[in-house]
């Protein structure tokens, strides 16, 4: 910030000594030499006005009345206009630039007439450069105002359009928002609730007092464990802009979705080859594809086995979870929308199909970077 200012100083100065520079220049060839007190006062106007262009961004109006009080002086002085009248373009331009166009529209005309009257003084010299200063600044004034609207209506559009930006980003926000309370949602809800209903259904469908017992116990246990999750996913939603106070589920508690899988008929297998610590996105994204095959597996596969596979693969870490089911593939459901949704969350992917010997695979692949 310093910097642009240091240069924005320097580009003023240089500009009020090159002004300044011209209209000295200017005096001495129109004098013939400063020798006389008018010329010596005139070049101090020329010097005062030139000097004040330094600040003319600052003080816009003061500077061109400064401007015009020393054109009008050099006039009287002199009886005749001189290159001084650059130091009030440069004068009027910034008062016009800065949005004064009542004020800049006043100094021009108040300076034709100064000008007229310096020019006027030796009727037999008067060359009509009036008119020409007159025109002068009337393309000044209407140049710059041009300019002026032109450049306010572009920085208007601009900034509409950073504000459209700026909707769309919340909007975009907004929905992925969405998308991922109904992922939390859909995953604690549908995994427990299948087994419970698994479970129900075995137990409506077989009466046998051992079997009932077996299938109450899950059914108490999956509800017990529902409620526990979704009091953690609720108040990792409510923790707005902190750090969360309830620890996110993930491939520690893989152990737990073995126990209730197998307590509905499944033989599951777990294979883990991932021995590091995952950074907390990664392990609940496993932890929630490894739930919601689970939960497939067990709701449409008619499997009797499932095997588990977590294995690190080039710096990612591979989810694998396999069944023996007969059952025909389905139209892809929220389930598999759901974890594919979070392997892309996190640059990864996800692949579902069937397996050549039989049976169904889901596969993930979740980068994983820097160790945690």
């Amino acid at each position: 910030m310093s910097r642009w200012r240091w240069r924005g100083r320097t580009a003023e100065a240089g500009l009020a000594l090159a002004v300044g520079a011209v209209a000295v220049l200017g005096l001495i060839i129109q004098t013939g030499g400063i020798s006389t007190g008018a010329d010596w006062a005139a070049l101090l106007m020329v010097l005062a006005s030139s000097a004040a262009l330094y600040v003319r961004r600052r003080y816009p109006v003061p500077v061109g009345v400064v401007a015009l009080i020393a054109v009008s002086a050099y006039g009287v002085l002199l009886q005749q206009p001189g290159l001084i009248m650059l130091v009030f373009v440069v004068a009027l331009y910034t008062v016009v630039d800065e949005g004064h166009l009542a004020i800049a529209i006043g100094l021009g005309v108040a300076s034709v007439v100064a000008f007229a009257l310096a020019d006027g003084y030796d009727r037999e010299t008067s060359n009509g450069a009036t008119f020409l200063h007159a025109g002068w600044l009337v393309a000044v004034i209407v140049g710059v105002t041009r300019n002026r609207r032109a450049y306010l209506a572009e920085a208007a559009a601009r900034a509409q359009a950073a504000e459209q930006r700026v909707e769309e980003e919340a909007r975009r926000r907004a929905t992925e928002e969405r998308l991922r309370i109904a992922r939390e949602v859909h995953d604690v809800l549908g995994h427990h609730l299948s087994l419970i209903n698994v479970q129900a259904s075995a137990a409506l469908h077989r009466p046998d007092p051992e079997r009932s017992e077996q299938a109450l116990t899950a059914i108490k246990q999956a509800s017990k464990e529902t409620l526990r999750e979704l009091r953690t996913t609720l108040g990792v939603l409510r923790q707005d802009g902190e750090a969360p106070t309830t620890p996110v589920p993930g491939l520690d508690r893989l152990g737990d979705l073995v126990a209730g899988a197998e307590a509905s008929g499944l033989e599951v297998r777990t294979e883990l080859a991932e021995a590091r610590r995952l950074p907390a996105e990664v392990d609940l994204a496993a932890y929630r594809i490894v739930q919601e095959a689970l939960t497939n597996v067990a709701r449409h596969a008619a499997a009797s086995a499932v095997v588990v596979r977590v294995r690190p693969d080039d710096g990612d870490v591979l989810v694998e979870i396999e069944d023996d089911g007969t059952a025909a593939p389905a139209e892809p459901g929220n389930g598999i929308r759901g974890m594919a949704e979070r392997a892309r969350a996190l640059g990864g992917s996800l692949t579902t199909g069937l397996r050549p010997d039989g049976g169904f695979r889901v596969s993930a692949r979740l980068p994983v970077g820097e160790p945690a």
